[in-house]
C-alpha cells in the first residue's frame, strides 16, 4: 500500500450527530447486533463473489485496515509506519473523515473490506491482525458543538444526555456491529477469526490549528471554532474538556474486548503518547500536528504502541 501521494484539498465529511441523545431503550442487545452484523457481513460478501485480483507478496506480516484519517493521513500514518518503521504489509480500505456509522452501515465501504479479503484469500495470504480505527469524527468538528452547552446557559460545559447518547449508544453499537461483521468476514474469507484491534485517542489540544494551518477549504480546526460559539475561550479549560471527553470515549471503546464473544479483540491504549505540554513554547506541538492529528514524528510513536499491541494480541486464543 502505497500511501505517499499529492495532498488532498478536501473538507472532511462529518457524519451527523442527533440533535438529542438517544434513549437507554434504543440500546441494541447482543442478538439485535449479530443479526444486525450477519445481514451487513452476507451482503457485502455477495458483493465480492466474482472479484478477480492480483497477486499479493507479503513482508514482516500481512495486516488488513480500516479506519478514518490516523489511518489515512497524507504523508504519514499509524499505517505508513507500521509499513516502513516496522515492516508489516497492510492492506487498507480507510479513509479520512470517516465516522463508525459509515464504516459499518455504507454497505460500499464494508464491500470494500470484504474485497481485500477475498482477494488475499484467493492467494492464500492470510492476515496475522485487522486494525480497526474510528471513533473520533464521531465527536470532532460540527458534531462536537452539539456536545457544548452555552457558557451563559450556567449548565456544565458538556451535556451529559448528548453525550452519553452518542458515546454509550450510537458509538458502542457501530462499533460492536462493526467487529462483529469483521469477525464475520474472516471467518468466511479465512477460515477462522482473525485477531482484531481497536484503538482509543490521545488529549488533543484545542489550539485552532487545522490541516497544513486550515487555511480555505483545508480541513480543520475541529475543536476551537466550536467552544468560541458557545462562549469558551481559555485553551487549558477546553483542553481539559477535550481529556474529560477522551477518557470517556476511550473508556467505551476499552470495553469492547470485554464482551462475551469478543475474546480476539484487544484494545491499543494510547493515553499518554502524545505531549499535552503548553509551556514554555508550546511542546506539544512536538506530537501534534493540529487539533486532531499527531505531527510525523507523533504517528511514529503511536504506530510504536500498535506493534507492540500486535505481537500481544495475536498470542491471544481466539
Amino acid at each position: 500500500m502505497l500511501y505517499s501521494r499529492i495532498v488532498l484539498l478536501t473538507i472532511l465529511i462529518w457524519g451527523l450527530a442527533s440533535p438529542a441523545a438517544k434513549a437507554q431503550g434504543e440500546t441494541l442487545s447482543p442478538a439485535q447486533i449479530q443479526a444486525a452484523a450477519s445481514a451487513l457481513s452476507s451482503q457485502a460478501e455477495q458483493q465480492v463473489k466474482n472479484a478477480d485480483f492480483g497477486k499479493y507478496v507479503g513482508d514482516k506480516g500481512l495486516l488488513i485496515a480500516e479506519g478514518d484519517s490516523w489511518f489515512d493521513y497524507p504523508f504519514f500514518d499509524v499505517l505508513q509506519n507500521l509499513e516502513g518503521v516496522y515492516q508489516f504489509k497492510v492492506e487498507s480500505t480507510a479513509h479520512k473523515g470517516d465516522t463508525l456509522e459509515s464504516m459499518v452501515y455504507d454497505l460500499g465501504q464494508l464491500s470494500g473490506l470484504a474485497l481485500k479479503m477475498k482477494r488475499l484469500a484467493d492467494t492464500d495470504k492470510k492476515p496475522v491482525a485487522i486494525l480497526l480505527s474510528g471513533g473520533g469524527n464521531d465527536i470532532a468538528g460540527p458534531e462536537f458543538l452539539l456536545l457544548l452547552n452555552h457558557a451563559k446557559s450556567g449548565l456544565p460545559v458538556t451535556n451529559e444526555r448528548i453525550v452519553s447518547g452518542v458515546l454509550n449508544v450510537r458509538l458502542r453499537t457501530s462499533y460492536l456491529t462493526l467487529i462483529q461483521a469483521v469477525t464475520n468476514l474472516s471467518q468466511t474469507f479465512f477460515g477462522r477469526r482473525i485477531p482484531v484491534l481497536i484503538h482509543g485517542y490521545d488529549y488533543p489540544i484545542p489550539d485552532g490549528r487545522g490541516y497544513a494551518g486550515g487555511w480555505g477549504f483545508l480541513p480543520g480546526p475541529w475543536f476551537k471554532p466550536y467552544f468560541e460559539q458557545k462562549g469558551y475561550n481559555s485553551m487549558a479549560d477546553n483542553a481539559a474538556t477535550l481529556r474529560t471527553l477522551v477518557d470517556r470515549l476511550n473508556a467505551v471503546i476499552e470495553e469492547i474486548p470485554k464482551q462475551p464473544g469478543f475474546e480476539h479483540v484487544c484494545f491499543v491504549n494510547v493515553k499518554g503518547t502524545l505531549s499535552t505540554q503548553l509551556s514554555p513554547n508550546d511542546p506539544y506541538k512536538a506530537d501534534w500536528g493540529n487539533e486532531l492529528h499527531p505531527s510525523r514524528s507523533g504517528f511514529r510513536k503511536v504506530a510504536g504502541k500498535f506493534d507492540a499491541a500486535i505481537k500481544q494480541c495475536t498470542k491471544k486464543p481466539g
